[in-house]
């Protein structure tokens, strides 16, 4: 894979791990950003592609939730040496 700004649609189905039918479906429903200059051949940009696979970030649970589970786990480990 290049270095480019702008890739073909081929190097964008490679670069998001996609087959070709999947990528297409994304782009016709508008889901995947892409250009396609004057009707013709559908590229990406790099960028563009990036912002989208991060833009469904998960955060892990809150700390309190960890403190709780990790309080809990260790209390069990606890009731089961007994």
């Amino acid at each position: 894979m290049n270095g480019n700004k702008v890739m073909t649609f081929k190097e964008g189905c490679n670069y998001l791990g996609y087959k070709r039918s999947y990528v297409y479906k994304l782009t016709s429903a508008g889901i995947l950003p892409f250009s396609k200059p004057h009707g013709g051949r559908i590229f990406f940009d790099r960028e563009k592609l990036e912002q989208w696979m991060l833009s469904g970030e998960r955060n892990g649970l809150p700390e309190k939730q960890i403190e709780a589970a990790t309080y809990l786990f260790s209390k069990k480990k606890e009731i089961n040496h007994e």
